[in-house]
């Protein structure tokens, strides 16, 4: 299952890793009721940013995360240190509740061949196109869409702010970059925002953003209430998915005027 890569003549490139559902047929028999069920998703990632940057490049793995997390480190290093978090291979949901039969959780080979086998070609498309972006324009820039419950105890407490801006406390985009991706979030108070909270980028923004080479990388991660009911069957709410749009367009926008 290869990644998926539509590409734009603009210099921004949405990445979304989590979208997925697709799981090969070996591995889903060996998933429980709970792993099977997929409910960490980020649902309807692609629908909600459809449409908003029509020159963005576009770069989405079918696969499901728990197949391979293509937001994580590939040697499966933690990005969040003393902090609950899911793995490489993910063996629970975010609830820490497993997700595997008994006995049929992958061992440390069979995760070096899925890292091998899915993780590397999303990685290695995401880098061609940077490169080819950064050539066209001369520098580039990786928006990681992602999406969570706005509930989620195991993972942190209370309820997630609604947009949560991630740029490695700085470091993975020029200052530029944050600010206009912010001042898109303030202009909706009825909206809650945090920069470098719980989620300050996972792996792509952190390996990507090399801002003194002209790559910038800022991770958003919406928390899902905004768009869609957080429940099965995660229905989109098309209501509530067009105000958040409008955000969503005027963050994109403000993103390819900073160099302008």
């Amino acid at each position: 299952m290869k990644p998926e890569v539509m590409p734009g003549q603009g210099p921004l490139l949405l990445a979304q890793p989590h979208g997925g559902l697709e799981i090969p047929q070996a591995i889903f028999e060996r998933l429980n009721s709970t792993g099977q069920a997929r409910a960490d998703t980020d649902w309807h990632i692609s629908r909600l940013y459809d449409g908003l940057a029509a020159d963005a490049t576009v770069v989405r793995t079918p696969l499901h995360r728990y197949v391979i997390d293509a937001n994580r480190d590939p040697t499966d290093q933690s990005l969040y240190p003393g902090q609950n978090t899911t793995s490489l291979c993910p063996i629970t949901t975010f609830d820490g509740i497993g997700i595997y039969r008994e006995d049929q959780a992958p061992d440390a080979d069979e995760v070096r061949e899925r890292q091998q086998r899915y993780h590397q070609p999303y990685h290695d498309a995401l880098g061609e196109q940077l490169e080819r972006i950064q050539l066209r324009h001369g520098f580039a820039i990786l928006y990681d869409c992602h999406s969570i419950r706005s509930k989620v105890p195991y993972l942190f407490e209370g309820k997630l702010p609604d947009f949560n801006i991630g740029s490695y406390s700085g470091q993975s985009c020029d200052p530029a970059i944050e600010r206009a991706v912010q001042s898109a979030c303030d202009t909706a108070p009825d909206y809650t925002t945090v920069s470098n909270g719980r989620f300050k980028g996972g792996w792509t923004t952190r390996h990507y953003g090399a801002p003194e080479s002209g790559v910038h990388a800022i991770q958003m991660e919406l928390a899902q209430c905004n768009y869609m009911r957080e429940a099965p069957p995660w229905q989109y709410d098309e209501r509530k998915a067009q105000r958040l749009r409008v955000i969503l367009a005027t963050i994109l926008q403000n993103l390819v005027r900073v160099f302008d």
